[in-house]
């Protein structure tokens, strides 16, 4: 589907499950170079792993806790180190955090949901910049960084997540402002807003809660982690995308219409 993404070498971080997984494993049927990521070696990252190698695919799966800068960096030197360059980047490690409403925020729980949303998305791209402006060179076309955002970043968060929503509005306003900063460089920077995925973020909702989000879809059911993945591989193909930067993609069933 997307013959350029072949030989890519993809940094994918928050990649062991749900969205980040299903992600870093089509890029990988692409035929590109992936590096997967989480911050504890758990099922869920050794399950990852072994469907990887399971497949045959070139990867890499890096151990990194993305909520300290140090960690950031330590991620993106140990993937140049492994595989010689780096030219898309996909921020997707991030959580909700902490569900609370505002009266009993604290700074703990301010300092979690910012360091896990936005220091991790900030500092690895950061680091990783220099390597994307070397790639660009090198292919003569772009490279990319395609960060998860979220249809909370629009809308608000439900209940108890305004610092998770808060935190992926600004995620999608970083991008923006990176593109003024950065586009001489052939950096392409987009957003994917996943809508209601049926991940593991919304298990402590309950039955009745779901069912009443459901009915506010169009399509009438959550997503999948599969059906975002596209969105994805489409953003870090310049040959599919390489007169896109700066946008959001919604991927929602109509859940919001902008």
């Amino acid at each position: 589907m997307f013959d350029d993404l072949k030989n890519k070498r993809v940094l994918v971080t928050g990649s062991t499950k749900g969205i980040g997984f299903a992600a870093a494993l089509e890029f990988a049927k692409q035929g590109a170079v992936v590096g997967i990521n989480s911050h504890v070696m758990d099922a869920a990252a050794e399950k990852a792993i072994a469907q990887f190698e399971s497949l045959g695919i070139n990867f890499a799966y890096f151990k990194h806790d993305l909520s300290r800068s140090d960690e950031c960096a330590a991620l993106v030197n140990e993937f140049v180190e492994t595989f010689g360059g780096l030219d898309v980047l996909v921020n997707n490690a991030g959580g909700l955090g902490v569900r609370e409403g505002l009266e009993n925020l604290d700074d703990a729980a301010y300092d979690l949901v910012f360091d896990l949303n936005i220091r991790s998305v900030v500092m690895t791209t950061k680091y990783a910049v220099p390597h994307l402006k070397e790639s660009a060179v090198k292919s003569g076309t772009t490279s990319a960084v395609i960060s998860t955002g979220s249809i909370a970043g629009r809308e608000g968060g439900g209940p108890g997540a305004s610092l998770y929503g808060g935190s992926k509005a600004v995620i999608h306003n970083l991008h923006r402002t990176w593109v003024k900063e950065l586009t001489g460089s052939n950096i392409r920077f987009n957003v994917v807003a996943p809508g209601t995925i049926d991940t593991a973020f919304h298990e402590d909702k309950s039955p009745e809660l779901k069912e009443k989000i459901r009915n506010s879809i169009p399509m009438g059911r959550f997503g999948t982690s599969e059906e975002c993945a596209p969105a994805y591989l489409f953003l870090a193909s310049h040959q599919a995308s390489g007169y896109i930067t700066g946008q959001v993609i919604d991927v929602n069933g109509g859940q919001m219409c902008p």
